[in-house]
């Protein structure tokens, strides 16, 4: 049985190794997501701490305790809300981003213009929906 025992913790090791690089890219997408309007940043800062928790808390604790995304994301962890100003800011970025990349970059393709309107329209009702935390703990 001690052979048993080996095998399935190498089989435990790789899942939590292969669970801590997904969350290591789900990472780097949402990075990404602040620079890319259409690209969602919450969603995977919080699909990396799911990660993180499952396979390092040395990566979760060190995500959570991060200077810039860790209150974010423990606040969102705790009690499902966006602080007003980050909500006032994505929404602002999202949506001078979007009508730039509409009526200056795809101004031929209609199509196009309406796709990004309505992708614009559907992450700002997404991002109203979660409460408001008017102010920090």
């Amino acid at each position: 049985m001690p052979a048993e025992n080996n095998i399935r913790q190498i089989n435990l090791n790789i899942v939590k190794i292969l669970l801590a690089v997904l969350g290591l890219i789900s990472l780097g997408l949402g990075v990404l997501g602040i620079f890319l309007p259409v690209l969602p940043t919450t969603p995977f800062f919080l699909l990396s701490a799911a990660l993180f928790a499952r396979s390092s808390k040395k990566l979760y604790d060190w995500l959570l305790n991060h200077p810039v995304m860790g209150e974010y994301i423990r606040n969102f962890i705790e009690d499902k809300s966006i602080p007003l100003k980050v909500k006032i800011v994505s929404i602002s970025v999202m949506w001078i981003s979007m009508l730039c990349t509409a009526f200056l970059a795809v101004n031929d393709k209609l199509w196009l213009q309406i796709l990004l309107i309505a992708i614009a329209v559907g992450v700002t009702i997404h991002i109203l929906s979660f409460k408001t935390r008017k102010k920090a703990d």
